[in-house]
C-alpha cells in the first residue's frame, strides 16, 4: 500500500516536472526568438518519455523507495536542459543524450543492485576502483587538461571526467569501512601518554585512501573536487562514530591544507585574490562581476526566460548556470532551485535515518552528503560566499560525466530506501509483530 501510494505521488510529480519543463522552454524560446518553438511537442514527449521510463524502472525494481528523489532530479535536470538549450544551442542535443544514458545507467543500476547490503563485501574493490579514476587523467597520452584543471581523460572523439564516478566508489568504501571499524573508531588509544586519536592501524587504510585522493586531486590542480572529498570523509567519520573531535581536527587540518594550498599553487592564490577583491583584477575576476550583475539584474521575479543577457559570463552553461538562473528566473526562481536542493537532502537524510542497517544509514549519508556539499560548494563560489571552484551544480549544469554519475547515485540512494521500507514491512507483519500488538 505504502510503495504504490509513494509510486502514484511520484508519478505526478514527474507529470508536474515535465509540465514545468516544457512551459519554461517554451517561454524562452518566446523570449529569445518571439515565437513557439516547433519541436515543443517532440521535445515534451521525449522528456515524458525518458522519465516514464525511469519511473516504470523504480515501480517495478523498488516500488517502496522514496518518492520524491526522482521527480526532484527530473526537475532539477529538465531546468538545467532549458539553460542549456537557450545560452548554448550547440550543447542541447548533447546534454539530451547524456540524459537519456544517465537514465539508462539509472536502470541498470537498479537492475544490478537488488540488495544494497551486497555492496559493502567488496570495499577495497571499490577503493582501489575508486583512487584508480581518480589517477587517471593524469596517465599520459590519456589524460587532458581544460581550463587548467587535468581531470578528463580522452579516448578519441570520447571524454569523460573519471572523478565524477570515483567520488560514488570512494563512498561506498568509506561506508562499508567505517561501518565495521565504527567502535574501534570511535575509542581514543593513541598516543598512549594522552590518548587523542583511534590506534592508527583502524584508522590508516581509511586515512590511506583519503589522503591519496587529496594527493591526486591537487595534482590534477582540481581544488574543488578536493574540497568535496575532504568534507565527504570528515561528514562520514563524524556520523559513523559520533565523536565530534574528529569535526574539530579535520577543520584544523582543512586550514592546514588550504594555506598550504595557497602557499604552493599560484592558481590558488589568484581566486583567492580574485573573491576578495573581483574588480582589482577585471581579467581573473570578470567572471564573477558578471555573475553579480546578472543576480542583481534579475531582481524578484527575474527578466524573463530567454530576455536577460547571462551570455555575457564565460562558461555560464557550466559553472555559472545558477547566475543564469537568478537573472531569467530572479531571487524566486533561484530560491526555488535551492529549495529543490534542500528537499533532495531532507529526503536522502530521511531515508539514511530509516535505514534498516548501519552500512545503509552511512551509504545513504555520504551519498546525499555528496549532493548537498556539492551544490553548496559551487553556489557559494557564484554567490562569493565561498572562492569559485570548478564543480558542477548536480543535475542542472552542462556535463555527461556528472549526470550519469548523479542518476547513478540517485539510484543507489532509492534502493536503499526500497529495501528499508521492505524490511520494515516484513518485520510489522511477522508473526511476533501481529501476536506484540494484540
Amino acid at each position: 500500500m505504502i510503495g504504490r501510494l509513494r509510486r502514484n505521488a511520484e508519478l505526478g510529480l514527474i507529470v508536474l516536472a515535465v509540465a514545468i519543463t516544457g512551459g519554461a522552454y517554451t517561454l524562452a524560446s518566446l523570449g529569445t526568438t518571439a515565437s513557439v518553438p516547433g519541436n515543443i511537442g517532440p521535445f515534451v514527449g521525449i522528456v515524458a518519455g525518458l522519465l516514464l521510463v525511469a519511473h516504470l524502472a523504480v515501480r517495478r525494481l523498488a516500488p517502496d523507495a522514496d518518492g520524491l528523489l526522482l521527480a526532484l532530479a527530473a526537475l532539477l535536470n529538465g531546468i538545467g536542459y532549458v539553460f542549456i538549450a537557450r545560452l548554448r544551442p550547440s550543447l542541447a542535443g548533447l546534454q539530451a543524450t547524456w540524459t537519456a544514458v544517465g537514465i539508462v545507467a539509472f536502470v541498470v543500476t537498479l537492475l544490478v543492485v537488488r540488495r544494497i547490503r551486497d555492496l559493502e563485501r567488496y570495499r577495497y574493490t571499490f577503493a582501489f576502483i575508486g583512487l584508480g579514476l581518480l589517477v587517471l587523467p593524469l596517465v599520459p597520452g590519456l589524460g587532458t587538461a581544460i581550463n587548467g584543471s587535468r581531470i578528463w581523460i580522452r579516448l578519441g572523439a570520447f571524454s569523460t571526467q573519471p572523478g565524477e564516478f570515483a567520488k560514488i566508489a570512494l563512498a561506498l568504501f568509506f561506508a562499508s569501512y567505517l561501518v565495521e571499524k565504527r567502535e574501534l573508531l570511535s575509542m581514543a588509544t593513541w598516543p598512549r601518554f594522552r590518548p587523542l586519536l583511534p590506534d592508527p592501524k583502524h584508522l590508516g587504510p581509511v586515512m590511506i585512501a583519503w589522503g591519496m585522493a587529496i594527493v591526486v586531486m591537487t595534482a590534477e590542480k582540481d581544488l574543488g573536487s578536493s574540497l568535496l572529498f575532504f568534507a565527504l570523509f570528515l561528514v562520514m567519520l563524524w556520523v559513523a562514530t559520533a565523536r565530534g573531535a574528529y569535526m574539530g581536527v579535520g577543520t584544523v587540518l582543512f586550514g592546514v591544507a588550504a594555506y598550504g594550498a595557497y602557499k604552493a599553487f599560484a592558481h590558488v592564490q589568484e581566486r583567492v585574490t580574485t573573491w576578495i577583491d573581483p574588480w582589482s583584477h577585471p581579467d581573473q575576476g570578470y567572471q564573477v562581476i558578471q555573475s553579480w550583475y546578472a543576480l542583481a539584474w534579475g531582481g524578484v521575479a527575474g527578466t524573463g526566460p530567454g530576455l536577460g543577457n547571462p551570455d555575457k559570463i564565460p562558461v555560464v552553461y557550466n559553472d555559472f548556470i545558477f547566475a543564469a538562473i537568478g537573472e531569467e528566473l530572479g531571487l524566486l526562481g533561484a530560491t526555488a532551485v535551492l529549495v529543490a536542493f534542500l528537499l533532495f537532502v531532507g529526503s536522502g537524510l530521511r531515508i539514511a535515518l530509516h535505514a534498516d542497517s548501519s552500512f545503509e544509514k552511512l551509504l545513504a549519508t555520504g551519498l546525499t552528503a555528496l549532493i548537498g556539499i556539492q551544490s553548496f560548494i559551487i553556489i557559494a563560489g557564484v554567490t562569493r560566499l565561498l572562492p569559485l571552484t570548478g564543480v558542477a551544480l548536480p543535475f542542472v549544469s552542462y556535463g555527461g560525466s556528472s549526470l550519469i554519475a548523479n542518476y547513478i547515485l540517485l539510484a543507489l540512494l532509492l534502493r536503499v530506501s526500497d529495501d528499508s521500507t521492505r524490511k520494515s514491512r516484513e518485520k510489522a507483519a511477522a508473526p511476533g509483530a501481529v501476536a506484540a500488538m494484540s
